[in-house]
């Protein structure tokens, strides 16, 4: 029964824990929020932007850059947990 677990459900988890991490890796794009928060800067310098949408923007890649951070060190740590 043991072997037949083994041949059947790890490759399973195998794959799913792949997809899972893709997925996180696609949801927290570090490059893309950092690309973002330069452009957001480069608008505001152009002065297509304003100090007010700046800011605000600025505040909100901000925050999801750092929770984007801590996925991905959480990931590289295999800290990962599925709650439901």
């Amino acid at each position: 029964m043991f072997v037949l677990d083994d041949l059947l459900f790890r490759p399973f988890v195998g794959i799913v824990d792949a997809i899972h991490t893709i997925a996180l890796d696609e949801l927290y794009d570090v490059d893309g929020l950092e690309d973002e928060l330069k452009e957001n800067q480069l608008l505001y310098e152009l002065g297509e932007r304003s100090e007010e949408k700046y800011r605000r923007r600025k505040a909100e890649l901000e925050d999801e850059l750092e929770i984007a951070r801590e996925v991905h060190e959480r990931l590289a740590s295999g800290r990962v947990e599925v709650k439901s």
